[in-house]
């Protein structure tokens, strides 16, 4: 499938997890969706706002099981995720609960609100070596009290690529009345995503990454008994109108002055895609060649795998533990002197290095990274 994508020949790209990669024929209607923007810029932009955005938010919501009147369109998980955490009411002594492998752009963001709010954010420390999902379950739900407003915890985690138990943790929180905010910024189209039956109060996602759509294309999703919460981060034609669009939140939160939608538009295009292409096949195929990688690399090279033992939670993504180096010159050695595309961040006292698997990558090219590993460390 190699052949679909636009990416470069040359290099070796195994971090789709990071900002995705988009097949020609998706990139295609997107560029044709921008096209018809600059050729009547108003009709596209004014009078044809709502009903351009009516069939991927449909799309959109028959994908994840969820409904369209609870999704808005973002340009990226971060965004939604910050229009919850500013839009939220914390005072002195509240608690977000959260864990040690979040995202490094979200503690910063909680980071924020506690310094404006007095609230605290308190991480749960759970180790690389983890066990079973039940063990996460317990941390975490232990560690919930009367202070605690917050559940915020990805659904797959950005560095360590961990797939979270949320639909357990979502149940806890909501007996003991504490709001569920969950990052699910790798989750569309990495594994089957029903928000129906998760039933968090806040959800956000991004499209672009393993579901395949043009950059700039993520949702926030809304429990209706939560939308009256929600700000806009920018205030608009949305804020107090003269004329209800779609709906109070949704009009609120997606009027946002000029910008290009043309990415939301390209997202039926990407589920189709990926119907076309027995995309359930795909994902079982790479979670194999995941497995037989991790296999091969925590054999051949000094890396530690990070994750669960159990099977279930195996995804296209894998991390490892690297032994003490310099992180940075072994990311450049890998990409000028190996054409390696692999990203290696810190991870509080370890480093990590993370590889993702799509639909284009190779048996070889995980021999390859081995290969270079061997040699560089």
């Amino acid at each position: 499938m190699k052949s679909l994508f636009q990416l470069n020949p040359d290099i070796t790209y195994l971090n789709h997890g990071s900002f995705g990669a988009c097949p020609r024929q998706i990139f295609a209607v997107y560029q044709q969706m921008q096209a018809e923007l600059e050729y009547q810029p108003v009709e596209f932009l004014d009078r044809s706002f709502f009903e351009h955005l009516k069939q991927p938010r449909q799309a959109l919501a028959n994908f994840l099981h969820g409904k369209p009147e609870n999704l808005i369109f973002v340009p990226n998980a971060t965004t939604g995720l910050n229009i919850v955490a500013r839009s939220l009411v914390f005072k002195p002594g509240d608690e977000i609960l959260t864990t040690n492998h979040e995202y490094g752009a979200l503690d910063r963001t909680w980071q924020f609100i506690c310094s404006k709010t007095g609230a605290v954010c308190r991480q749960v420390q759970l180790p690389h070596h983890l066990g079973t999902s039940q063990e996460i379950i317990e941390a975490l739900s232990s560690a919930m009290t009367t202070r605690t407003k917050v559940l915020f915890i990805s659904h797959i985690t950005s560095s360590t690529a961990l797939l979270m138990p949320v639909e357990e943790l979502i149940r806890r929180a909501r007996q003991q009345g504490i709001l569920s905010i969950i990052d699910g910024a790798h989750a569309p189209g990495h594994i089957p995503l029903d928000l129906a039956r998760l039933d968090p109060d806040f959800y956000a996602g991004n499209c672009h990454k393993w579901m395949l759509t043009p950059k700039g294309s993520a949702f926030l999703y809304c429990r209706p008994e939560q939308q009256p919460l929600l700000e806009p981060l920018v205030i608009g034609w949305g804020w107090q109108p003269q004329k209800i669009y779609e709906s109070p939140f949704i009009d609120l939160l997606e009027r946002q002055g000029t910008r290009d939608i043309s990415a939301f538009l390209a997202i039926p295009a990407a589920i189709a895609f990926m119907e076309e292409h027995n995309w359930t096949a795909v994902r079982t195929a790479c979670r194999r060649l995941v497995r037989e990688a991790v296999d091969l690399l925590s054999g051949e090279t000094p890396l530690v795998p990070v994750g669960l033992r159990d099977p279930k939670y195996a995804l296209q993504m894998a991390a490892f533990v690297l032994p003490r180096c310099d992180r940075e010159t072994l990311k450049k050695r890998l990409y000028d002197d190996y054409a390696i595309e692999v990203p290696i961040v810190a991870w509080h006292e370890h480093t990590i290095l993370r590889i993702s698997i799509q639909a284009y990558n190779t048996w070889q090219e995980v021999l390859d990274l081995s290969a270079a590993l061997q040699k560089l460390l």
